[in-house]
């Protein structure tokens, strides 16, 4: 015999209505604690993709949305394509672009600016899983880099899927010190070490 189930009621929705936004991770961790406590796993959080033929200046508006430095670029087969951060938008790439090309800044796609997946690095998710945030720390600070790539082998066996992403800013954030502006790299790589001296 079947359960019946009696419908819900349906309220309207009131005016001045807001929304639940994830907050991220807001663990403090210290340079000791598990790498994966400050990594964005892309199997909680959805993943910022842009499309390589989007038009560059909504790729800026898109991150600005989500909160994000960084999205994945991907083609028309939803694969990776490569990357694009903020940086290389709001910096002199996409003017130096422009004016080789002889086109207007307001006609660059993201596949202009973006880092192809050919150039792009990744780091294992196995050699991840078992590091700690100071382990990620000194490979961001020993390539100057603000982002980094966690892919593992898909289920395949062949291919891989990007797990997650780890930033400066983030880890920055759960260490408790101020967020970096993508010019002050190397004084927060400061305030780190500071943090990892006391």
């Amino acid at each position: 015999m079947m359960r019946e189930y009696q419908p819900l009621q349906f309220h309207q929705l009131r005016e001045g209505a807001t929304f639940h936004q994830a907050t991220g991770p807001k663990e403090r961790v210290q340079l000791d604690s598990l790498a994966l406590s400050v990594m964005t796993d892309l199997r909680q959080v959805p993943a910022a993709t842009i499309d390589a033929e989007a038009p560059l200046d909504a790729a800026i508006r898109f991150m600005i949305r989500r909160g994000v430095r960084l999205l994945l670029v991907t083609d028309d087969r939803r694969e990776i394509a490569g990357l694009i951060t903020a940086t290389d938008i709001l910096g002199e790439r996409p003017v130096r672009f422009a004016l080789d090309r002889g086109i207007r800044r307001q006609d660059l796609r993201v596949r202009d600016i973006m880092v192809a997946r050919e150039r792009l690095e990744i780091l294992c998710f196995d050699d991840v899983a078992g590091a700690k945030v100071g382990h990620i720390v000194a490979t961001l600070k020993r390539d100057g880099r603000q982002h980094a790539l966690v892919a593992h082998r898909g289920s395949d066996g062949r291919g891989e899927m990007v797990r997650g992403i780890f930033s400066l800013s983030q880890i920055a954030r759960q260490l408790g010190l101020d967020t970096p502006a993508s010019s002050e790299i190397a004084q927060t790589f400061a305030e780190i070490e500071a943090a990892l001296s006391r």
